[in-house]
């Protein structure tokens, strides 16, 4: 006799399995609780980067500093005489203007920071909700390129940390003899989230072209002809995303992005390369139009991978 179908629990496993169920095959409401469950557990894992984050911004950890001393040493490091009630020693501290401000800024920084540390956590249940549905060959490329999204992201947000010094000096220089800087919490810790999110996102802009370009969409071609348009569309960019208005932040912005277009456009070039030539080897420029092109037809299993023949239970 044949088995019976599984239930409960265990049905609920082999469709999420990718070697019993390897197309990721569901129902419109297997998918919407599968959502459920991995929204939650992605929630769950923010929460939990929250709760440290919270303890993590007035706790050192060993030889880490506190959160709150890495948030609040751009600010210390504008010169003492330039900071309300620093020019006496009384330390380096921000401005709290109304009740329970503090509470409210150790919460979101703690959330924005816990996010950042559990960020492989609640990815993976992104992925894993996701992948699935696409092809091994499609799996390959999306991971390739998320890695890179990450790393180009966490490098634009130390780019930006290293500049907010420079840049509150230079905000902050400007009438020097006639004002004194006394920044309040929330308006400073706006200002460097804001600059470390802008910065991390628009490194992302150069990996955009990138997957335009392996997909077909632009050609190196056309980017190398676009070359004076991007990078003068880039400086444009740069002035009215990053906040503050100041120009050093700004051409640290363009030429950044400028240095990683370049770069994605060189990428697209070697890319272009090596499809012509697996054009030219293939044969596919000399066929005429009414010949059929030289693909393989044969079907493959959805990993690609040697079709099986399926047998059936005899009862």
């Amino acid at each position: 006799m044949a088995d019976s179908a599984p239930t409960g629990r265990r049905a609920k496993r082999r469709k999420r399995s990718r070697r019993l169920n390897p197309d990721g095959t569901m129902t419109l409401i297997e998918h919407i609780y599968e959502f459920r469950r991995r929204l939650g557990w992605a929630l769950l894992a923010v929460l939990a980067g929250g709760i440290f984050g919270f303890i993590w911004f007035q706790t050192r950890l060993g030889p880490v500093p506190s959160l709150g001393s890495i948030i609040n040493d751009p600010y210390c490091a504008i010169p003492p005489e330039r900071r309300l009630g620093s020019g006496n020693g009384q330390g380096c501290y921000l401005l709290q203007t109304v009740p329970f401000e503090a509470f409210m800024i150790q919460l979101k920084v703690g959330l924005a920071g816990g996010a950042v540390l559990t960020s492989p956590l609640w990815l993976y249940q992104l992925w894993a909700f996701i992948a699935p549905g696409l092809y091994s060959k499609e799996r390959k490329y999306a991971l390739t390129f998320v890695g890179f999204a990450s790393v180009l992201f966490a490098g634009g947000a130390v780019i930006a940390y290293l500049l907010i010094p420079h840049a509150l000096q230079l905000l902050t220089g400007f009438g020097d003899d006639f004002f004194i800087t006394g920044l309040t919490g929330d308006k400073y810790i706006s200002f460097v989230l804001s600059l470390l999110i802008i910065f991390g996102v628009s490194f992302e802009l150069p990996l955009l072209v990138v997957m335009l370009n392996f997909v077909g969409v632009v050609k190196y071609q056309q980017l190398k002809k676009w070359r004076r348009g991007l990078v003068m569309a880039l400086f444009v960019f740069a002035a009215f995303a990053t906040p503050g208005s100041d120009p050093f932040s700004m051409l640290a912005l363009a030429g950044a992005l400028t240095l990683l277009c370049e770069l994605a456009i060189q990428i697209a070039r070697v890319h272009d390369k090596r499809k012509d030539r697996t054009r030219r080897d293939e044969g596919w420029d000399d066929l005429a139009d009414d010949e059929a092109a030289p693909f393989d037809y044969t079907p493959s299993s959805i990993d690609d991978g040697p079709s099986k023949p399926k047998t059936e239970d005899v009862t």
